[in-house]
């Protein structure tokens, strides 16, 4: 991740981006989410770029490398929430988003990732910080990075 070892907090004497396009943002996280939470994991797998990292120390060995992997996981992931009987949903907010040079943009956000077993009581799963990087790829948000830091794992925060 390009900034994951600045010292500098993200928009730090940075601008925020205007109201429509912080609108879209909005929009493009509450269609991904619903898209995952929904079981699509393929329309999921393609708001992400081809060449997409997705890191989630506290739960991959390694940063799962490129939209066809990133798929496979949340394939995978499906079919565990299927059989153990498992609704998973995100909840997203504190969302911060602040324009690159290069028109890309960088977001963060706190999710809280909950589970209910059918019948059962809901359980929040893990509260975690998102720090993405959009990019448009014909005129469309995709995430080239998503890192993802479990709150309570003692990894090093980022601003």
């Amino acid at each position: 991740m390009s900034d994951s070892t600045s010292s500098t907090p993200l928009g730090a004497a940075r601008p925020f981006v205007c109201a429509e396009l912080y609108t879209q943002v909005q929009q493009f996280y509450a269609r991904q989410m619903g898209l995952l939470d929904d079981g699509f994991p393929d329309a999921w797998a393609d708001t992400f770029t081809e060449d997409a990292v997705f890191q989630e120390a506290s739960r991959l060995d390694e940063p799962l490398r490129g939209r066809d992997v990133i798929r496979d996981s949340s394939r995978a992931r499906k079919k565990r929430l299927e059989a153990d009987g498992i609704d998973f949903r995100h909840w997203l907010g504190m969302l911060d988003v602040r324009p690159e040079p290069d028109g890309s943009l960088r977001a963060r956000s706190y999710a809280l990732a909950m589970r209910v077993p059918r019948g059962g009581e809901l359980d929040i799963f893990a509260s975690v910080v998102c720090h993405d990087h959009l990019v448009l790829v014909d005129g469309t948000w995709k995430v080239a990075e998503r890192d993802l830091h479990h709150d309570g794992s003692g990894r090093d925060r980022r601003g």
